[in-house]
Formats: C-alpha cells, sequence, structure tokens
C-alpha cells in the first residue's frame, strides 16, 4: 500500500484505482474516511455535482482542506481499511455505529494445565480469546457444556513440573465429585489433559461436529474394549453435546460457516441484524443501530456494519447472507441474497430480529420522552402553574461565616440539566453574611441580563431556601418589572416545604411524587454547583494571599499566574522555568524560594 496528499482543487489527478480516501479540515483534522472502487471517480463526485448532493454532504465538502488517499489491490481490502480507520479515528462525518459495551470472552491461559474462563478484558500474551459472546448467558451456556463435557480445572494454583513435584497441594472439592482429575497432586498427566482440550478448542470455535466425532469413536473404543461404564459415560456427553446442538439448530445441519446480516431503516436511524451460523446452528446473534451522517445508502450502511462485526466477533465464514441486492459484487467478499430454501428462512429470522430491534428501540424512545413528559406535567399539576415547566431556573447562595459570597443558577430544560446553561455569580453589592440580600442581587443580574439580550424566560423560578429568600427574589423580579410573568417558589430543606409568594402556609407535594423529586434534584443541583465554586474561590483567594505576601509579588502577579495555570496545585506543581514564561524570570525564583521553603516547613 502507498498512501499520497492531495489538495481539494487537484481531484482529478487521482489515480483510477481501489482504496481509501481521508478528508482533513483546516485544523488538520479527520473528517472522514471512504472507500472506492476508483478513487478518482469516487473523490471527484463530491466535487463536480451541484445538485443531488444533501445539505451535510455540502457542509463537510466546504470543510474539505486536504486529501489523503491509500492505495490498496481490492475493493475488498479498502473495506477492511477503511474499518480499521474509522474505529481508530472516529471521523465527525461517518457512520456511527452505536455499540460501545465491552463483550465477554473466554480465555484459553497460556500455562501448564491451561485454564478456561470469562473475561471482558483482552490481553494477548496471556493466551487464546475465544468470541466475543453477544450475552454473558450465551457465554456461560458454552463454558457450563465444556465444564459437563471436560475435566478442566478451576483453580489457579502454579502447576508447573517443579511445583507439582515438591507435593505442595492437595485435592480440593472439585476433584472428589468428579470435575476435576487431580494435576495438582500428579494424578493426571498433562499430555491426557491437553487431549480434552483440543476438543473443547472445537466447541469454542462452533465446530460441534469434531467433538461429536470424537465422543462416538471413544464410546465405541470402550465398548469394544468392554469398558461399558466407560463407553456410557462417552454416551452421556454425546447426548449432551446433541442436546445442545438441538437448541441452537436454525436450519440444516449441512449449512455450514456462514454468517447472516439484514438491515432495516427508517429517516434517521438503520437496524442491523447479524449472525452467524455454524453447522445449522446459531452460535452468535447481534443487533446494532446505526446513525446516518450523509444520507448514506442502505447498502453503504450494511457493508459498513458487516465488516465492523465480522471484525468484532473475529468471523471466518466462508459465504454472507444479505437482504439486499448489491449493486456490484465486491472482490474478496462473497456475498449473495437467497431466494428460496433453508438459507431464505434465515435471511427471514434475522430481519424478524432487526425489525424488532427497531420497534424496540422506538418505544423505547417513546417511553423515555413520555416519562419527561410526565414528571413536568405532574409537576405542573402539582403547582397549579399556567404552562408546563419545560425551563425551570434554580438559584442557590453560599458562604462560610461571610467569607467569598458567591452563588450558582442552574437550568433544567425539559427536566433534564441544561449545563451549558449554568451561571455562578459573585456577590458585589452585599457585605458580610446577607443570604437575602445576596439572592436579591443574583436574581436581578440574572433576568436583567436575560431582558437586555431579549432571551426566553423561564417556566418556572426555584430559590434553594424558605420565605426570607423568596421576599428576596420577588423584589428582584417587581424592581424589574417582570413579577407575575412567570412562577416563582421556594424550597425549605428541613421539610421539603414548597412556598409561594404571599402565601402564610406551604404546599406539601406527596413525598414519594415524581414531581417533588424532580425539584429535590433540580435543588440539590444548584446547591453541589454553588459549594463547588465557593470552594474554588476560597482556594484561591486564600493561596492569592499567601503570594502576595511574598516581597515583590503583588495582585496583579498572582492573578496572571491563576488565569494562565488555571488552578492552585498546577501553580505548586509548575516549574521554575515555566512560571518564569508568566511572570518573568525575578519572580519567578522568588516563588519558587518561598515554595521550598513553606514545603520544608
Amino acid at each position: 500500500m502507498q498512501s499520497s496528499s492531495f489538495l481539494p482543487t487537484d481531484h482529478l489527478t487521482l489515480p483510477d484505482h481501489p482504496g481509501v480516501y481521508k478528508y482533513f479540515n483546516e485544523e488538520n483534522e479527520l473528517i472522514y474516511v471512504g472507500k472506492a472502487k476508483s478513487l478518482k471517480k469516487r473523490v471527484s463526485s463530491y466535487f463536480n455535482k451541484s445538485s443531488g448532493i444533501n445539505r451535510k454532504t455540502r457542509k463537510m465538502v466546504t470543510e474539505i482542506r486536504r486529501i489523503e488517499i491509500t492505495l490498496v489491490d481490492s475493493e475488498f481490502d479498502a473495506l477492511l481499511l477503511e474499518n480499521n480507520l474509522i474505529k481508530k479515528s472516529h471521523p465527525k462525518y461517518n457512520i456511527l455505529l452505536r455499540d460501545d459495551k465491552t463483550y465477554p470472552y473466554l480465555l484459553l491461559t497460556k500455562e501448564n494445565f491451561p485454564r478456561i474462563f470469562p473475561t471482558r478484558k483482552m490481553i494477548p500474551r496471556k493466551g487464546t480469546y475465544y468470541g466475543p459472546f453477544a450475552s454473558v448467558r450465551a457465554m456461560n451456556t458454552v463454558l457450563d457444556l465444556i465444564r459437563e463435557l471436560f475435566t478442566i480445572r478451576t483453580c489457579k494454583l502454579d502447576l508447573s513440573p517443579y511445583q507439582i513435584a515438591e507435593g505442595k497441594y492437595k485435592v480440593c472439592l472439585e476433584y472428589h465429585i468428579g470435575n476435576c482429575q487431580g494435576p495438582c497432586v500428579g494424578h493426571q498427566h498433562e499430555a491426557d489433559y491437553l487431549k480434552d482440550l483440543e476438543q473443547a478448542k472445537h466447541i469454542l470455535k462452533g465446530n460441534l461436529g469434531v467433538a461429536k466425532a470424537h465422543f462416538k469413536q471413544e464410546m465405541q473404543n470402550h465398548a469394544e474394549n468392554l469398558e461399558f461404564e466407560k463407553a456410557q459415560r462417552m454416551k452421556e456427553k454425546l447426548a449432551s453435546l446433541e442436546n445442545y446442538q438441538a437448541k441452537s439448530l436454525v436450519a440444516s445441519p449441512s449449512i455450514n460457516n456462514l454468517d447472516v446480516c439484514t438491515i432495516v431503516s427508517d429517516e434517521k436511524n438503520s437496524y442491523v441484524n447479524y449472525m452467524r451460523v455454524k453447522n445449522g446452528s446459531l452460535i452468535t446473534s447481534k443487533n446494532v443501530e446505526l446513525k446516518k451522517k450523509l444520507d448514506e445508502s442502505d447498502e453503504q450502511l450494511l457493508l459498513t456494519a458487516l465488516i465492523r462485526l465480522q471484525d468484532q466477533f473475529q468471523s471466518d465464514a466462508e459465504e454472507v447472507l444479505l437482504n439486499i441486492e448489491l449493486t456490484e459484487p465486491i472482490e474478496g467478499l462473497n456475498v449473495f441474497m437467497p431466494k428460496i430454501g433453508d438459507k431464505k428462512k434465515l435471511i427471514e429470522l434475522s430481519l424478524k430480529n432487526a425489525y424488532y430491534y427497531k420497534k424496540e428501540k422506538a418505544l423505547l424512545q417513546g417511553v423515555n420522552q413520555d416519562k419527561k413528559d410526565r414528571v413536568i406535567r405532574q409537576l405542573q399539576h402539582d403547582l397549579n402553574l399556567p404552562d408546563i415547566p419545560d425551563h425551570i431556573e434554580c438559584f442557590d447562595n453560599s458562604n462560610i461565616q461571610g467569607t467569598n459570597p458567591v452563588a450558582s443558577m442552574v437550568c433544567f430544560l425539559n427536566g433534564k440539566p441544561a449545563v451549558k446553561e449554568y451561571r455562578h455569580y459573585h456577590i458585589k453589592s452585599v457585605v458580610g453574611p446577607d443570604d437575602y440580600a445576596s439572592m436579591k442581587e443574583v436574581v436581578g443580574r440574572r433576568y436583567r441580563r436575560l431582558l437586555d439580550e431579549g432571551k426566553p424566560m423561564p417556566k418556572l423560578i426555584v430559590i434553594d431556601g424558605g420565605k426570607g429568600q423568596l421576599s428576596s427574589a420577588v423584589e428582584a423580579l417587581k424592581e424589574l418589572g417582570v413579577y407575575g410573568q412567570m412562577p416563582i417558589i421556594g424550597i425549605a430543606k428541613r421539610l421539603e416545604e414548597i412556598y409561594f409568594p404571599g402565601d402564610s402556609y406551604p404546599v406539601h407535594i406527596d413525598k414519594k411524587s415524581e414531581s417533588l423529586r424532580l425539584l429535590q434534584r433540580i435543588r440539590d443541583e444548584a446547591h453541589r454547583f454553588a459549594i463547588t465554586f465557593h470552594r474554588n474561590v476560597r482556594s484561591k483567594n486564600a493561596f492569592g494571599t499567601q503570594l502576595t505576601a511574598i516581597p515583590g509579588i503583588g495582585k496583579n502577579t498572582a492573578d496572571s499566574l491563576l488565569s494562565h495555570f488555571k488552578s492552585v496545585k498546577k501553580i505548586s506543581e509548575a516549574s521554575e522555568q515555566e512560571i518564569a514564561e508568566v511572570i518573568g524570570a525575578s519572580r519567578a525564583k522568588k516563588l519558587i524560594a518561598w515554595k521550598q521553603k513553606n514545603k520544608g516547613a
């Protein structure tokens, strides 16, 4: 493979050859990766077409500043390379396969008398990994089968020949109940142990036919030697294996080693079902959701999902069944769309799963939306509000013995925190610990700002405190001339009482009500935000006071340090050279000397 770089204006000079193209923006950030049978034709199509391109694609094209290409031997190689690049870089305009789970594997360890156990972490040096499994239940079913058929040890002992010869171990309960043959005390030779392990590997790979043939042969050998009890045990193991295969059988056993991948779509998303079938048995089934980015076709989405899922589940399938026809065959990828027979039934089964997954996602989104609407509608009912409170703002003050007074405002939209709308305030006009005056100041500043900027007012204002804080907030609204335009309440911490302005008695909401829990959550979030801000301010001020006590370092120098390093901790960890770049070499030496002196003290 070879790579080259081009400007967008050079797209006509690209080679007429299979490969992968990468688009970079002005910040040299990778924004899109694509594959092509002909790089020249595919890339040029982005710049030559004036119609038929959707808005999102046109926006992407305007951001392209550099094109990088990599030539490959076939379109299938381009598919694989594209998949690897997308997984590595996550370009913002590429299809997003929504699947951030860590899947379970079965690990066959590299050690004397190897073990098989489940794990979610892949560390290649530890052994061979089989999977991933689409669910823990599916993995445990396979693991239970292996432990039923073979005497594989489950202990973590070091079974090196030296340790066994030293006689350091004793047999455990697993030996006494017949699940282990006692290799730890030399009752089983490693060669015999590894014979069982070879058959277990076939089951892990889904090759049940090999394991079945092994047990049949062992059963016959024991019968010929008149070892009928051993022959009976082999027969029982064969029956267990056949029972497991019968439960997972979805097609004729003659259908061997293929993948099935189907897709159903709506305007914004696509839903893909992927199945692996070996000897007619379904060994993996996985549903994924893909978020469309540039109005991709179902064919493009399906191929993207297929390559990623085959890579993820380490597929060695000889052929792939799809529910849509490809416009052109892809060299190296043996795919087709069956019309009749068992393979057609597999497509129908996969599509059934894909449609069910789509329906399940739609229901889940609907349930989540209904729940959000239900809670804020319940709040509207409980507080007798004129409008649905889909925009709530809550205020809280924070000070300790009157020092560093600050306040916070948090915003919730549709019952969810809108973090970008959060605000914190330094109290400017109040001297000493006066919560009422502080509340009046910040409420006035907040809504004077909204009025000046012409931004919408909230549907509900929540004040963290009782009647006093609520009255102060009301005064601020009256001075602005907006009192009565939106509801305002106070929530007292002790009994979770809700106060309206002018009411002598509080409103009590059922303690188990979702609407009260929402108000409590909003109040707690405002308190958390205020406390965090107060701690930061107090820490900076304390450090700033210490800094200004150093000869030659004044308030402006201390402010410069805090502005540059952002936190007291980073200043304390900075080197003399880093500090000198901000405040000069002379002051930096004084600060370092002071730090060392205080550290020693």
